[in-house]
This record gives C-alpha cells, sequence and structure tokens, in this order.
C-alpha cells in the first residue's frame, strides 16, 4: 500500500540523520516543496546551525509555522527495537527518531499548507516557516538569531504554531498557550582551605551557603495565577571539596535553576537572589543565564481558530496549558504576536524506541489545514 503524503515526508525526515545541529538535507526538502508553492526562501547559516525562513505573500496577517529539523542522538542503539534513522512502521505506529520530536510535525505543516493553497491560491495575509536546526542544542545560532534579523528589518510574525509535541493522551488533547520563564544561576561561594582539624584556621563555603541555600530553596516566589504554577527554585548541581576527607575545600559550585511564571521578571529573581546571598555575608561570584523569558497567549484570533480546528478533528475542546520545558515559541513571542504549541503526543520523545501515531499524524495535519482556512480564507 502506497504510504499517504504526510507519512511519506515524516519517513523521509527521519531518516536523515539529523542530530543536532546537523540539518543532514532535511531543510532542502522543506525547500523545495515550499519553493513549488510560491513560497520566497531565504537560508540563514549562523556558525554551526542552518536556518530557513519561507515566506508566501506580501500582506498582513502573518501567520507562520514554526519547528526544527535537529534530533538528539540516539542514545543505546542495542535498546532500539529497529534502527533508530530506519523508519519503520510496526502496529500502526512510525518509530525513528525524531518521530513524535517533531520531524512528523514538520511533515503535518507542509502537506496541510500544499492542501491549503491549492484549495485557496489566493488567501489572503501571508504565511511562513521558521525553521531551525538548533532547538535540541545551546539554541544560539537558530531561531532566536533568525527572529532577531526579521526585527531588524521590521518583518514581524503576527500568529505563530510551533510544532512541538504538546499533547499528552492523543493529539490535539492539550495545547500549549505559553511556558515558563527560566534562568540558570551558576554560584562559586569563596572560603578559605584548610585542614579539618584546623577549622579556625580556614572558612568552608560549604558552611557558609547552606542556610543561604536552604532559604532560596524554602522561599515562595509567588502563588502562580490562572495559566502558571508558582515559581519553583530547584539545585540540580552541587560540588565541592579535594575529594580527601581531611581537607575544608576552597570553594563550593552551585547550579540552580527557576521555572517562572508571568507574575515574575528575570529582574526580579535575579534582585532577589542576590538580596539573600547578601544578607547572609557570603563571599561569591554568580554568573546568570537567561534561557528565556515565559509567554502567554490567553486569547486571539489564532488561540481561537487553533481551539476550533481541533474541536472540529476531535469533537473536544483542548486543555489550555503552560506546563513543561522551553520552547523556540518563546524567541518568537518577542515579536508580539500570539504563538501557541500544537503537536504529536509527547510520551516517548527523547526516549529510546520513539514513535508516533501515524493515524494522529493525519488529524494533526487536517487541524493545521482547518486553522489556515479559519484565519487566510477571504
Amino acid at each position: 500500500m502506497t504510504d499517504s503524503p504526510v507519512l511519506a515526508l515524516a519517513k523521509d525526515l527521519i531518516s536523515r540523520q539529523s542530530i543536532t545541529p546537523e540539518d543532514a538535507g532535511c531543510q532542502e526538502v522543506m525547500i523545495k516543496r515550499l519553493e513549488a508553492l510560491g513560497f520566497q526562501v531565504e537560508v540563514m547559516v549562523f556558525e554551526d546551525t542552518t536556518n530557513f525562513w519561507a515566506r508566501r505573500g506580501t500582506e498582513a496577517p502573518l501567520f507562520a509555522f514554526a519547528g526544527h529539523t535537529d534530533v538528539v542522538p540516539a542514545g543505546p542503539i542495542e535498546q532500539w527495537h529497529t534502527q533508530p534513522f530506519e523508519p519503520t512502521v510496526i502496529d500502526g505506529h512510525l518509530h525513528g527518531r525524531g518521530a513524535a520530536d517533531m520531524k512528523s510535525s514538520l511533515a503535518c505543516m507542509v502537506v496541510a499548507v500544499e492542501r491549503f493553497v491549492e484549495e485557496n491560491p489566493d488567501h489572503k495575509g501571508s504565511i511562513g516557516f521558521l525553521i531551525t536546526s538548533d532547538e535540541e542544542g545551546p539554541f544560539i545560532n537558530g531561531t532566536v538569531r533568525v527572529v532577531d534579523t526579521l526585527m531588524q528589518r521590521g518583518e514581524h510574525i503576527d500568529m505563530c504554531i510551533v510544532g512541538e509535541p504538546s499533547s499528552t493522551h492523543f493529539t490535539g488533547d492539550v495545547i500549549k498557550n505559553g511556558r515558563r520563564g527560566s534562568i540558570t544561576g551558576d554560584l562559586i561561594v569563596l572560603g578559605t582551605q584548610g585542614h579539618v582539624a584546623y577549622p579556625h584556621l580556614a572558612t568552608n563555603p560549604v558552611h557558609e551557603a547552606f542556610p543561604a541555600l536552604a532559604e532560596l530553596a524554602n522561599t515562595k516566589w509567588d502563588e502562580g495565577n490562572e495559566f502558571f504554577p508558582p515559581t519553583s527554585f530547584q539545585i540540580p548541581n552541587i560540588h565541592a571539596g579535594t575529594g580527601a576527607s581531611n581537607v575544608i575545600p576552597g570553594e563550593m559550585d552551585v547550579q540552580f535553576n527557576l521555572r517562572y511564571s508571568t507574575e515574575l521578571s528575570s529582574d526580579d529573581i535575579m534582585r532577589r537572589i542576590h538580596s539573600t546571598l547578601d544578607s547572609y555575608g557570603l563571599n561569591y561570584e554568580l554568573n546568570w543565564t537567561l534561557n528565556g523569558d515565559p509567554f502567554l497567549t490567553d486569547k486571539g484570533a489564532l488561540l481561537d481558530a487553533v481551539v476550533a480546528a481541533v474541536e472540529d478533528v476531535n469533537h473536544k475542546t483542548p486543555e489550555l496549558l503552560t506546563t513543561g520545558g522551553t520552547s523556540d515559541g518563546r524567541f518568537i513571542a518577542r515579536m508580539g504576536g500570539e504563538v501557541i504549541e500544537l503537536g504529536p503526543v509527547n510520551a516517548t520523545i527523547h526516549k529510546v524506541n520513539e514513535c508516533v501515531n501515524i493515524a494522529e499524524l493525519e488529524k494533526l495535519t487536517d487541524m493545521y489545514q482547518k486553522t489556515l482556512e479559519k484565519l487566510l480564507t477571504k
């Protein structure tokens, strides 16, 4: 039996070993399909990362699909039922690295636009594609650089669907209409190294820092709000000492991360943490990495259209959530437009034997196409 257009394209993309930041020709496949529809395509290469921006039309509103062609490494090959870069269908599921995160979404986007343009060649507004190959990596030379480039020339995306695997039990049961912010602190607490038998001749940074860290861990940062849970503070990494049991360390390294709601800003967080550390008289160095500010789309034409499209296909109203990690939506949201995430079930992402339900890919394609119809038909 011949594969459907969506399945055939998803297989083609999965077969390409595009471990971040490699693209392995995925974008070239997409570009050829989009150029055939009249899209103007710009390939933007920044350092080790290949991106492209494609646009069909010049008028507002500008609706865009966004996503990434890169994938995480396959992990232990011996634990896979199939070869990770040989797309295989088993019991109605497509297996392979990137099947859920997020090459199948890309296939659905392209096929949805092909169908929409065939039926609506003179659609209103414009359609865009913002595709990167570094979402799974350091996110330095990908979407953020493309967004900066577009904004510098006054080009702003009004509405965007990011194809991240947002769903929990079946495609479209959840729409991510925002994400929490993320900020990481790399803290070095300085002391004086010495012999444990002579503590009066040393300053133990572990002892000095623990009360302050305990206060930060127990701080109630905010109450959250209707869309976001309360802000969380977590310490994922901590290190001190030489490995010897008789040496007081000279410094302690602590890494912490906060996932925060729209009730706080990164400046609020940094100010409060510095104030706490200073109140304990610590000798410290602290470097910050802002991974992304929170964003929220709580109303608007895009959210209305996507919810209606999902209801048309599933005959159920999707749940709106902001849970999970960060995504490239945080960079696109800087343009001031509406941003939501809609994609496949996320149960197997980044795992061995990653897979996606093929029938639900057809449904996702319909959801994308119906969204376009609701937003861009005259």
